[in-house]
Protein backbone atom coordinates (compact mmCIF):
# COMPACT_ATOMS: atom_id res chain seq x y z
CA UNK A 1 0.00 0.00 0.00
CA UNK A 2 2.89 2.36 0.85
CA UNK A 3 6.26 2.15 -0.85
CA UNK A 4 9.06 4.60 -0.07
CA UNK A 5 12.19 4.31 -2.20
CA UNK A 6 15.50 6.02 -1.35
CA UNK A 7 13.78 9.11 0.05
CA UNK A 8 16.03 12.09 0.88
CA UNK A 9 15.10 15.51 2.24
CA UNK A 10 17.22 18.41 3.52
CA UNK A 11 16.26 21.64 5.27
CA UNK A 12 18.85 24.44 5.17
CA UNK A 13 21.71 21.98 4.95
CA UNK A 14 20.30 19.59 7.59
CA UNK A 15 19.69 16.09 6.22
CA UNK A 16 16.33 15.08 7.72
CA UNK A 17 15.78 11.94 5.62
CA UNK A 18 18.78 9.97 4.43
CA UNK A 19 17.72 7.42 1.84
CA UNK A 20 14.61 6.04 3.60
CA UNK A 21 13.19 2.77 2.29
CA UNK A 22 9.87 1.59 3.69
CA UNK A 23 7.17 -0.90 2.69
CA UNK A 24 3.69 -1.18 4.21
CA UNK A 25 1.51 -4.03 2.94
CA UNK A 26 -2.21 -3.68 2.35
CA UNK A 27 -4.24 -4.57 5.44
CA UNK A 28 -1.24 -4.20 7.78
CA UNK A 29 -1.05 -2.13 10.95
CA UNK A 30 2.45 -0.67 10.76
CA UNK A 31 4.01 1.03 13.76
CA UNK A 32 6.65 3.67 13.01
CA UNK A 33 8.81 4.25 16.09
CA UNK A 34 12.00 6.12 16.85
CA UNK A 35 13.55 8.74 19.13
CA UNK A 36 12.74 12.43 18.91
CA UNK A 37 14.36 13.96 15.83
CA UNK A 38 14.60 10.65 13.97
CA UNK A 39 12.58 12.01 11.04
CA UNK A 40 9.21 10.31 11.64
CA UNK A 41 7.05 13.42 11.16
CA UNK A 42 9.07 14.48 8.10
CA UNK A 43 8.55 11.03 6.60
CA UNK A 44 4.82 11.15 7.29
CA UNK A 45 4.56 14.57 5.62
CA UNK A 46 6.12 13.03 2.52
CA UNK A 47 3.75 10.06 2.64
CA UNK A 48 0.78 12.43 2.88
CA UNK A 49 2.09 14.51 -0.04
CA UNK A 50 2.76 17.66 1.98
CA UNK A 51 6.51 17.75 1.18
CA UNK A 52 8.15 17.26 -2.20
CA UNK A 53 11.12 14.83 -1.99
CA UNK A 54 14.60 16.07 -2.87
CA UNK A 55 15.34 12.56 -4.14
CA UNK A 56 13.46 9.26 -4.25
CA UNK A 57 9.74 8.59 -4.43
CA UNK A 58 6.69 7.88 -2.29
CA UNK A 59 3.99 5.65 -3.78
CA UNK A 60 0.47 5.07 -2.44
CA UNK A 61 -1.07 1.99 -4.04
CA UNK A 62 1.46 2.29 -6.87
CA UNK A 63 0.91 6.02 -7.56
CA UNK A 64 3.27 8.88 -6.75
CA UNK A 65 1.51 10.80 -3.97
CA UNK A 66 2.87 14.34 -4.44
CA UNK A 67 0.30 16.58 -6.17
CA UNK A 68 -1.78 13.49 -7.03
CA UNK A 69 -5.44 13.97 -6.11
CA UNK A 70 -6.36 10.33 -6.77
CA UNK A 71 -3.62 8.98 -4.48
CA UNK A 72 -4.53 11.45 -1.72
CA UNK A 73 -8.22 10.50 -1.88
CA UNK A 74 -7.29 7.00 -0.68
CA UNK A 75 -6.09 8.01 2.79
CA UNK A 76 -7.20 9.92 5.86
CA UNK A 77 -4.58 11.62 8.02
CA UNK A 78 -4.83 12.58 11.69
CA UNK A 79 -1.82 14.70 12.65
CA UNK A 80 -0.56 15.35 16.16
CA UNK A 81 -1.59 19.01 15.84
CA UNK A 82 -5.21 19.09 14.65
CA UNK A 83 -6.68 21.78 12.40
CA UNK A 84 -10.28 22.94 12.24
CA UNK A 85 -11.76 26.06 10.66
CA UNK A 86 -12.18 28.88 13.18
CA UNK A 87 -15.98 28.88 13.53
CA UNK A 88 -16.69 25.30 12.37
CA UNK A 89 -18.73 22.78 14.34
CA UNK A 90 -18.68 19.02 13.72
CA UNK A 91 -21.55 19.12 11.21
CA UNK A 92 -19.84 21.85 9.20
CA UNK A 93 -16.58 19.87 9.13
CA UNK A 94 -18.60 16.83 8.01
CA UNK A 95 -19.88 18.81 5.00
CA UNK A 96 -16.32 19.95 4.26
CA UNK A 97 -15.04 16.36 4.31
CA UNK A 98 -17.93 15.28 2.07
CA UNK A 99 -16.75 17.76 -0.54
CA UNK A 100 -13.22 16.29 -0.52
CA UNK A 101 -13.76 12.56 -0.07
CA UNK A 102 -16.09 10.98 -2.66
CA UNK A 103 -16.62 7.90 -0.46
CA UNK A 104 -17.65 9.82 2.68
CA UNK A 105 -20.46 7.81 4.30
CA UNK A 106 -23.05 10.14 5.84
CA UNK A 107 -25.14 7.25 7.18
CA UNK A 108 -22.08 5.87 8.93
CA UNK A 109 -21.44 9.33 10.42
CA UNK A 110 -24.82 9.33 12.19
CA UNK A 111 -24.53 5.66 13.18
CA UNK A 112 -21.17 6.35 14.81
CA UNK A 113 -22.56 9.25 16.82
CA UNK A 114 -23.42 6.80 19.60
CA UNK A 115 -19.69 6.09 20.08
CA UNK A 116 -19.04 9.77 20.81
CA UNK A 117 -21.94 10.73 23.12
CA UNK A 118 -20.14 13.68 24.76
CA UNK A 119 -19.63 15.53 21.45
CA UNK A 120 -22.09 18.36 20.80
CA UNK A 121 -22.07 18.38 16.98
CA UNK A 122 -23.33 21.99 16.85
CA UNK A 123 -20.70 23.40 19.19
CA UNK A 124 -17.60 25.16 17.83
CA UNK A 125 -14.93 22.43 17.71
CA UNK A 126 -12.19 24.80 18.88
CA UNK A 127 -14.11 25.22 22.14
CA UNK A 128 -14.03 21.48 22.81
CA UNK A 129 -11.31 19.92 24.93
CA UNK A 130 -8.22 18.48 23.21
CA UNK A 131 -9.51 14.94 23.78
CA UNK A 132 -12.90 15.78 22.26
CA UNK A 133 -11.24 17.42 19.25
CA UNK A 134 -9.27 14.21 18.70
CA UNK A 135 -12.50 12.19 18.90
CA UNK A 136 -14.04 14.37 16.17
CA UNK A 137 -10.94 13.79 14.02
CA UNK A 138 -11.30 10.00 14.31
CA UNK A 139 -15.03 10.16 13.72
CA UNK A 140 -14.62 12.13 10.48
CA UNK A 141 -11.59 10.12 9.32
CA UNK A 142 -13.34 6.74 9.62
CA UNK A 143 -16.43 8.06 7.79
CA UNK A 144 -14.21 8.94 4.81
CA UNK A 145 -13.94 5.15 4.25
CA UNK A 146 -10.18 5.37 3.63
CA UNK A 147 -8.10 2.54 2.23
CA UNK A 148 -5.22 3.90 4.32
CA UNK A 149 -5.36 5.61 7.73
CA UNK A 150 -2.26 7.60 8.74
CA UNK A 151 -1.95 8.51 12.43
CA UNK A 152 0.65 10.67 14.20
CA UNK A 153 0.45 10.25 18.00
CA UNK A 154 -3.18 9.19 17.55
CA UNK A 155 -4.60 8.76 21.05
CA UNK A 156 -2.64 11.45 22.87
CA UNK A 157 -5.07 13.34 25.12
CA UNK A 158 -7.73 10.61 25.21
CA UNK A 159 -8.87 8.90 28.41
CA UNK A 160 -8.27 5.11 28.72
CA UNK A 161 -11.88 4.16 27.90
CA UNK A 162 -11.95 6.27 24.74
CA UNK A 163 -8.49 5.04 23.71
CA UNK A 164 -9.72 1.47 23.82
CA UNK A 165 -12.88 2.37 21.91
CA UNK A 166 -10.93 4.17 19.18
CA UNK A 167 -8.60 1.21 18.71
CA UNK A 168 -11.59 -1.18 18.63
CA UNK A 169 -13.13 0.86 15.80
CA UNK A 170 -9.84 0.89 13.88
CA UNK A 171 -9.28 -2.86 14.35
CA UNK A 172 -12.81 -3.57 13.15
CA UNK A 173 -12.18 -1.54 9.97
CA UNK A 174 -8.93 -3.44 9.37
CA UNK A 175 -10.63 -6.81 9.87
CA UNK A 176 -13.71 -6.05 7.77
CA UNK A 177 -12.34 -3.87 4.97
CA UNK A 178 -8.58 -4.56 4.97
CA UNK A 179 -7.88 -0.93 5.77
CA UNK A 180 -4.15 -0.27 6.08
CA UNK A 181 -2.93 1.71 9.11
CA UNK A 182 0.35 3.58 9.54
CA UNK A 183 0.76 4.82 13.10
CA UNK A 184 3.62 6.81 14.61
CA UNK A 185 3.68 6.90 18.40
CA UNK A 186 5.96 6.96 21.42
CA UNK A 187 3.51 4.75 23.33
CA UNK A 188 5.24 1.47 22.48
CA UNK A 189 3.22 -0.62 24.92
CA UNK A 190 0.04 0.39 23.14
CA UNK A 191 1.52 -0.24 19.68
CA UNK A 192 2.53 -3.72 20.75
CA UNK A 193 -1.14 -4.60 21.27
CA UNK A 194 -2.26 -3.49 17.81
CA UNK A 195 0.64 -3.55 15.31
CA UNK A 196 1.70 -6.51 13.20
CA UNK A 197 4.68 -4.76 11.55
CA UNK A 198 7.21 -2.32 13.00
CA UNK A 199 9.74 0.08 11.50
CA UNK A 200 12.41 1.49 13.82
CA UNK A 201 13.72 4.85 12.60
CA UNK A 202 16.92 6.65 13.59
CA UNK A 203 18.86 9.56 12.09
CA UNK A 204 16.70 9.80 8.98
CA UNK A 205 16.75 6.09 8.13
CA UNK A 206 14.62 3.02 8.76
CA UNK A 207 17.10 0.83 10.64
CA UNK A 208 14.86 -2.22 11.10
CA UNK A 209 11.62 -3.17 9.35
CA UNK A 210 10.06 -6.50 10.34
CA UNK A 211 6.90 -8.15 11.48
CA UNK A 212 6.44 -7.85 15.24
CA UNK A 213 6.62 -11.63 15.65
CA UNK A 214 9.96 -11.77 13.80
CA UNK A 215 11.30 -8.88 15.84
CA UNK A 216 10.32 -10.52 19.12
CA UNK A 217 11.74 -13.85 17.96
CA UNK A 218 15.16 -12.41 17.12
CA UNK A 219 15.88 -10.81 20.52
CA UNK A 220 15.08 -12.46 23.84
CA UNK A 221 15.54 -12.04 27.58
CA UNK A 222 17.10 -15.04 29.35
CA UNK A 223 17.28 -15.48 33.11
CA UNK A 224 19.82 -17.99 34.37
CA UNK A 225 20.35 -19.26 37.91
CA UNK A 226 23.89 -20.62 38.32
CA UNK A 227 25.86 -22.01 41.24
CA UNK A 228 29.30 -21.74 39.58
CA UNK A 229 29.13 -18.48 37.64
CA UNK A 230 27.65 -17.60 34.28
CA UNK A 231 28.20 -20.19 31.50
CA UNK A 232 29.75 -18.81 28.30
CA UNK A 233 27.49 -18.46 25.25
CA UNK A 234 28.81 -19.42 21.80
CA UNK A 235 30.26 -16.60 19.68
CA UNK A 236 27.27 -16.59 17.28
CA UNK A 237 25.07 -15.15 20.06
CA UNK A 238 25.39 -11.42 20.61
CA UNK A 239 24.76 -10.40 24.22
CA UNK A 240 23.31 -6.88 24.19
CA UNK A 241 23.07 -6.53 27.96
CA UNK A 242 23.85 -8.60 31.05
CA UNK A 243 23.21 -7.97 34.73
CA UNK A 244 23.07 -10.13 37.81
CA UNK A 245 21.60 -10.22 41.29
CA UNK A 246 23.49 -12.77 43.29
CA UNK A 247 23.52 -16.02 41.31
CA UNK A 248 20.68 -14.96 38.99
CA UNK A 249 21.86 -13.50 35.67
CA UNK A 250 19.68 -11.65 33.18
CA UNK A 251 20.82 -11.50 29.56
CA UNK A 252 19.41 -9.78 26.49
CA UNK A 253 20.53 -11.94 23.58
CA UNK A 254 20.22 -11.69 19.81
CA UNK A 255 19.29 -15.07 18.40
CA UNK A 256 16.73 -17.83 18.75
CA UNK A 257 15.75 -18.20 22.45
CA UNK A 258 15.52 -22.00 22.33
CA UNK A 259 19.00 -22.23 20.77
CA UNK A 260 20.34 -19.92 23.48
CA UNK A 261 18.79 -22.06 26.25
CA UNK A 262 20.25 -25.22 24.71
CA UNK A 263 23.70 -23.63 24.43
CA UNK A 264 23.66 -22.53 28.08
CA UNK A 265 22.84 -26.06 29.25
CA UNK A 266 25.63 -27.47 27.08
CA UNK A 267 28.24 -24.96 28.29
CA UNK A 268 27.53 -25.31 32.01
CA UNK A 269 25.20 -26.69 34.65
CA UNK A 270 22.70 -23.93 35.36
CA UNK A 271 19.98 -24.63 37.89
CA UNK A 272 17.31 -22.78 35.91
CA UNK A 273 17.23 -21.26 32.41
CA UNK A 274 14.11 -19.31 31.50
CA UNK A 275 13.54 -17.47 28.19
CA UNK A 276 11.11 -14.55 28.31
CA UNK A 277 9.68 -12.51 25.42
CA UNK A 278 10.75 -8.89 25.17
CA UNK A 279 8.23 -6.10 24.95
CA UNK A 280 8.39 -3.75 21.97
CA UNK A 281 9.64 -1.05 24.35
CA UNK A 282 12.54 -3.25 25.49
CA UNK A 283 13.38 -4.24 21.89
CA UNK A 284 13.49 -0.57 20.94
CA UNK A 285 15.79 0.28 23.86
CA UNK A 286 18.24 -2.53 23.16
CA UNK A 287 18.22 -2.15 19.37
CA UNK A 288 18.89 1.58 19.81
CA UNK A 289 21.53 0.94 22.46
CA UNK A 290 24.31 1.05 19.87
CA UNK A 291 22.94 4.02 17.95
CA UNK A 292 24.15 7.08 19.89
CA UNK A 293 22.31 5.94 23.02
CA UNK A 294 23.81 5.40 26.46
CA UNK A 295 21.75 2.57 27.93
CA UNK A 296 23.45 2.00 31.26
CA UNK A 297 20.76 0.75 33.57
CA UNK A 298 17.45 -0.78 32.44
CA UNK A 299 14.84 -2.04 34.88
CA UNK A 300 14.21 -5.65 33.82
Amino acid sequence: MIQVNNLRKSFDGFLALDGVNMHVKKGAIYGLVGPNGAGKSTLIRHITGVYRPDEGEVLIDGENVFENRNAKSKFSYIPDELFYFMQADTLEMKRFYQGIYPNFDEKLFYRMQEFFPTIDVKRNIRRLSKGMQKQVAFWLAICCKPELLILDEPVDGLDPVMRRQIWSIIMAEVAEKEMTVLVSSHNLRELEDVCDHVGIMHAGKIMIERSLSELQGSVCKIQVACQNGMPKLPDNFEVLHMSNTGRVYTLIVKGNPEDAKRALYEEGSPTIVDALPLTLEEIFIYEMGGADYEVKDILL
